[in-house]
């Protein structure tokens, strides 16, 4: 894009206002917006949230269900945390899937978001010998885990060593 003097802008120096939007783009984008439902519109068709609201049995079931989904999601999320992938993201997509049903999941979701934020914060501010120091602990836990879970055992006999029986898990020994 050309700016004053005919010299070329990037898109990070265009002001934030819209000012170098044509009207055009501006109106286009109204029109594409679309515009507010009539109230008779509304009351002919009622939301999901208003259906259920008018059969309490199946208001609960689905408040079940959400619940077990939820849980499932959660649960997962928070095994996967110490595993390289998405361990956060999951644990927080499942948060948000209890939060829509469950006033305590929303204030749950919003506390473990700002304490990720703080965690990463601080963990982005400290030296590389701590940030090491948090890399070692995780594939402590990992390790442990994989342990206690016999998959180390397993592997070891995939790759010829059965005989390292040290490997075994005290559980599943």
């Amino acid at each position: 894009m050309r700016g004053r003097g005919g010299r070329l802008q990037s898109l990070r120096d265009l002001d934030r206002t819209g000012s170098h939007r044509s009207r055009l783009a501006v109106r286009c984008d109204r029109e594409r917006a679309g515009g507010d439902l009539s109230t008779t519109e509304k009351e002919q068709r009622p939301g999901f949230r208003a259906r259920l609201e008018e059969k309490p049995t199946l208001r609960r079931t689905y408040r079940v269900g959400v619940a077990v989904l939820g849980g499932l999601v959660l649960a997962a999320g928070v095994v996967m945390i110490p595993y390289p992938g998405p361990g956060w993201l999951v644990v927080f997509a499942g948060l948000a899937i209890l939060a829509t049903e469950f006033h305590w999941a929303k204030r749950l979701l919003g506390f473990a978001r700002g304490k990720y934020d703080a965690w990463t914060h601080w963990l982005g501010r400290q030296s590389l010998v701590v940030r090491l120091a948090v890399l070692a602990a995780t594939g402590l836990v990992v390790l442990a885990t994989l342990y206690l879970l016999n998959a180390l055992y397993l592997g070891a006999g995939w790759v010829g060593l059965g005989k390292w029986t040290w490997l075994q898990s005290p559980f599943f020994g």
